[in-house]
């Protein structure tokens, strides 16, 4: 965990050093709401916004700050427009409208991507392609995204434009790589829809492999040109080791993953669980998470494509019940049938990652009344912005009941009753509950035959010697065994 500022209780970050965000296109951008305020003052504010919120739930740990709050954006999208004069210009959208504002040099943006997406600017009058005019829909050229990974140094540029029949495209490409022969790839994506959003449905590679590839906690992801991946992978790493380590794993848990994405997170906790399924209702993270879990040579993760709600409920029909949830939901938070069937199925753990404090506040309300929030942690994702994220955990269980304290000696306790009374019922739930197998009374009792614990005369055995009874499946044996040794039955 980060030091503390010696000035304050309430804010961890791992320096010392004040920032301060003096950007001269602030105010028509929009972008950044707290460019006003040094970094130390933008945690103090975030800590009390989420104190303001979450009091009454839970007391929140302090926020976590970055070590260097500038430049953490991996991915940076350029809009492409002209001047006054007709000069190609590169920027963004004004926030709430589509002024486009020039930026040459972002405080929150890679810095070499900036510098590339200047230069591929500067190469549109030289080869005579013509900027896509939102308001005519004439025109080439319609924006550019660059994504940097820190971590291989791998970098990918998508030029998206309302054509693939681009003249001296070869050049074109040459003229980029020239100058910058660190990209790693190029990739030409066709979007000629009306339409706000980024990227169309076509593309093709112009240069390398397609797609970069990035490290987090030691896994390796690939990205392509339409991945969602974190934007500050400096912080996601933060983000995610406090995540699983608040999970405390013993190995033996089935983890969900929902929302999970490209499997990011999921895959980063695989090592400590005996199983991880991810559901994510956008099919192609669901092909990009399987080719993660291969890459990482995770072979006891399995990813569906669906709605959360709906394949959780799947699942506890095929009697697969997990121990812990994680889920990581958009802004607008978890859908209401998927929070409904957590409540359902009530698994011990839930771990909910949050982009939205207020979408978080109203999906914990649900919560609560079957949960403990057992911690709340903020983590200062994009700093320079009001926005947070948070790692929160529950448990199962509300808190009036974990809350009182029973003290008693088991040297004192008669433990044979216990030893022989657990109920078939009580090992059924235990077995399905901690490896998700659905087990028999015939199963059950087989077990404790087989370690010598007599019930009486005759109780399951074959009505005569030469009836068969339905064996045990090994791995039902190991799962009954272990229900033994956990109610001290063997």
């Amino acid at each position: 965990m980060a030091s503390r500022f010696p000035d304050q209780t309430n804010v961890t970050t791992a320096s010392n050093r004040d920032f301060w965000f003096r950007c001269p296109d602030a105010k028509q951008c929009g972008g950044c709401q707290l460019t006003t305020m040094p970094y130390k003052a933008q945690l103090r504010h975030k800590q009390a916004y989420m104190d303001s919120l979450f009091s009454d739930i839970c007391a929140v740990q302090p926020i976590i700050g970055m070590e260097n709050p500038f430049h953490y954006r991996n991915k940076v999208h350029a809009v492409f427009g002209t001047d006054k004069s007709g000069n190609p210009i590169a920027g963004i959208y004004q926030q709430g409208t589509h002024h486009l504002v020039p930026v040459r040099h972002c405080l929150l943006e890679n810095e070499l991507a900036g510098k590339i997406i200047q230069h591929i600017t500067s190469l549109f009058k030289t080869f005579r392609w013509r900027i896509y005019n939102e308001y005519t829909h004439r025109g080439l050229i319609r924006h550019a995204v660059v994504r940097v990974s820190e971590s291989t140094r791998q970098i990918m540029v998508t030029l998206v434009t309302t054509t693939f029949e681009l003249p001296h495209l070869e050049q074109f490409v040459e003229a980029v790589l020239e100058v910058f022969p660190q990209i790693t790839t190029i990739v030409l994506n066709q979007n000629t829809r009306v339409t706000s959003a980024v990227l169309g449905t076509k593309e093709k590679v112009l240069y390398g492999p397609g797609y970069i590839e990035d490290i987090l906690l030691g896994k390796r992801f690939r990205i392509s040109s339409r991945s969602f991946y974190q934007v500050n992978s400096r912080q996601t790493q933060v983000l995610y080791k406090t995540a699983i380590d608040s999970c405390i794993f013993q190995g033996t848990e089935v983890l969900l993953d929902a929302y999970c994405g490209t499997g990011t997170i999921g895959l980063c906790a695989a090592d400590s669980v005996r199983r991880l399924i991810g559901i994510e209702i956008n099919k192609d993270a669901v092909l990009d998470a399987r080719l993660n879990a291969k890459t990482n040579g995770i072979d006891h993760a399995s990813f569906l494509t669906g709605d959360a709600g709906t394949l959780l409920q799947n699942l506890v029909q095929e009697h697969i019940l997990p121990d812990t949830v994680i889920m990581d939901p958009p802004r607008s938070g978890s859908s209401s049938p998927f929070l409904q069937t957590l409540l359902q199925v009530l698994p011990p753990h839930i771990l909910y990652i949050s982009c939205n404090p207020e979408t978080l506040l109203r999906d914990l309300q649900v919560l609560i009344p079957k949960y403990t929030v057992q911690s709340i942690v903020p983590v200062d994702m994009f700093p320079g912005t009001q926005h947070v994220e948070t790692v929160v955990q529950l448990s199962k269980g509300n808190r009036s009941s974990q809350n009182v304290r029973v003290e008693f000696s088991l040297e004192d306790m008669d433990m044979s009753g216990f030893r022989q009374g657990a109920t078939y019922e009580a090992i059924q739930k235990w077995v399905q509950e901690k490896y998700g197998y659905h087990v028999t009374h015939l199963n059950i009792a087989q077990i404790k035959r087989k370690h010598g614990i007599i019930e009486r005369e005759n109780y399951y055995k074959p009505k005569s010697p030469d009836s068969r009874q339905p064996g045990c499946p090994e791995e039902k044996v190991k799962a009954i065994e272990a229900a033994l040794k956990h109610f001290q039955m063997i």
